[in-house]
């Protein structure tokens, strides 16, 4: 028997997203910074693609598998997925810490590994965090929610960096070294992922499982350790088997649209070292201005894309987006103007916003309440896959195919993304999230 939830006011459904800043401000300094430290200490460009692979392994193993075991936690101390993102949040501030650190490129290779699993931790309880609390009607208002904290903490993380090179940049670049202005930004984060945490986790109290809950996670509390290890394999690979067929179709979408991601990510430091002749410092300026610009109009955005998802559905809006931010890569790279290269990251912002909010509200209303955390972590590693797919083979691709040009690889990902906006529009949304 389902618990009926109570609606929550519009703070309370803010004050249970504020942790998802400082996990979005740790995301937004891999999107932004972590390739130019990699550059900085001495990696070539077509070597970045496998740098990264860090993200999408550690997200393949670790979300599913935590997902699958906050299903079945319950502590009336600190609830069910609280105890996930707090040690989640705990390890990523101290990698954070750390990282701007780092003597060498394997050294921070290592760290990003380290950094990732708390991330991850971090991320997969929160999705089914949202969707434990929630009635079906404030879904989409609660990861809509979610996606206006991943624009503002990704926000302050490239405002951080435009700023601190701005006022402490400039110094000649010392080959195998990290410029001094970029530590602030990781020391800010390190601050930020524990604090924002901690409010949550204070502010928000979980909502006690069922009866018929209860029970499951008491017959799993009986089980020997070694079935208990056992567990989370079998439930991840109970729920794959039993998965709802919009999943199997969104997987082709997530395919293109997080490979494309990974390439933007990746490339478009090195786009403005050719398309502007820019150094390694004054480039990941420019590639954080463009984040600031995008994530500016997500927290803009996020929230407006509620009633529009509700009046004409959420796999036309999901779609329409993934062409605007198709259309914008295809813009940026003809572009040398640095201002004027913003005005493409309006269909990015809007196309960011989209993919952080409508693919989870939708799948929240098709699958098991008592699964979710465990669909929420297949769904993560149906964005992982793709990331791991482009960190093996991109490297390759870019090298032979594209002769090496940061400009051919922006236009791919391009490409990448008119293709998901085609298999979205060929959703076929489950009349539960008709209305998503």
């Amino acid at each position: 028997m389902k618990i009926k939830k109570p609606n929550l006011t519009f703070w309370q459904i803010f004050n249970m997203n504020v942790g998802f800043l400082g996990i979005q401000y740790s995301f937004g300094l891999q999107q932004t910074a972590i390739n130019p430290i990699f550059l900085y200490l001495g990696a070539p460009e077509e070597m970045l693609p496998i740098l990264n692979i860090a993200g999408p392994v550690t997200g393949l193993i670790v979300q599913p598998i935590i997902g699958a075991v906050s299903d079945k936690t319950w502590s009336a101390k600190w609830g069910r997925r609280k105890p996930f993102f707090l040690l989640g949040a705990i390890l990523g501030s101290l990698c954070l810490f750390a990282f701007p650190l780092s003597p060498t490129l394997w050294f921070a290779v290592g760290l990003l590994w380290i950094l990732d699993v708390g991330n991850n931790m971090a991320m997969e309880p929160y999705r089914a965090f949202v969707g434990d609390k929630l009635p079906e009607k404030q879904l989409s208002l609660g990861y809509q929610m979610q996606s206006l904290f991943v624009g503002g903490g990704i926000l302050l993380a490239t405002l951080s960096i435009v700023l601190f090179q701005q006022w402490f940049g400039g110094d000649v670049e010392v080959k195998g070294a990290i410029p001094q202005w970029l530590y602030y930004s990781f020391f800010i984060g390190a601050v930020l992922s524990i604090t924002t945490i901690l409010w949550s986790v204070l502010k928000t109290p979980e909502i006690p499982p069922s009866e018929e809950e209860m029970k499951d996670i008491n017959a799993h509390k009986a089980l020997s350790f070694l079935e208990r290890v056992k567990m989370p394999f079998i439930e991840i690979s109970k729920a794959i088997k039993e998965m709802p067929w919009f999943m199997w179709m969104l997987s082709i979408v997530y395919l293109f649209q997080w490979y494309a991601l990974f390439v933007y990510w990746q490339f478009i430091t090195p786009l403005f070292r050719t398309t502007m002749g820019y150094d390694i410092s004054t480039a990941a300026s420019q590639s954080a201005k463009m984040s600031l610009t995008y994530n500016i109009v997500t927290a803009v955005v996020a929230l407006v894309l509620v009633p529009l998802t509700l009046k004409f559905g959420g796999k036309k809006v999901y779609a329409l987006s993934l062409f605007g931010t198709g259309m914008a890569l295809f813009a940026i790279p003809y572009i040398s103007d640095p201002i004027l290269v913003l005005i493409p990251m309006v269909l990015f912002g809007i196309g960011w916003a989209a993919m952080m909010g409508i693919p989870y509200t939708m799948v929240s209303k098709i699958v098991p309440q008592d699964r979710r955390g465990v669909y929420m972590g297949i769904l993560n590693m149906m964005i992982v896959i793709p990331m791991g797919i482009q960190t093996v083979t991109f490297g390759p691709i870019f090298k032979n195919l594209l002769g090496g040009s940061a400009v051919n690889a922006i236009l791919f990902g391009g490409v990448l993304f008119i293709l998901a906006g085609v298999f979205a529009f060929r959703l076929k949304v489950p009349k539960t999230a008709i209305d998503s």
